[in-house]
């Protein structure tokens, strides 16, 4: 006795056709594969340029220094 499968037959030869037929990078092929491959990373390096950037001026005029 087999299993069966977690999806149906022609849904999968339906996704490997779009997969296989797009020129695009491998990791940017689905739909909200933008927001993780491009919009966090960027959220990232904003954020810790940022905070890099604060530190830098604290350090230089003397803010937050600890009696």
């Amino acid at each position: 006795m087999s299993e069966t499968p977690f999806r149906p037959r022609e849904k999968l030869f339906e996704k490997q056709r779009y997969f296989q037929s797009i020129q695009k990078h491998t990791y940017l092929k689905g739909p909200f594969d933008k927001v993780t491959s491009v919009a966090i990373p960027v959220a990232l390096a904003g954020s810790a340029i940022f905070l890099i950037g604060r530190g830098i001026y604290n350090m230089t005029h003397g803010i937050g220094k600890k009696e």
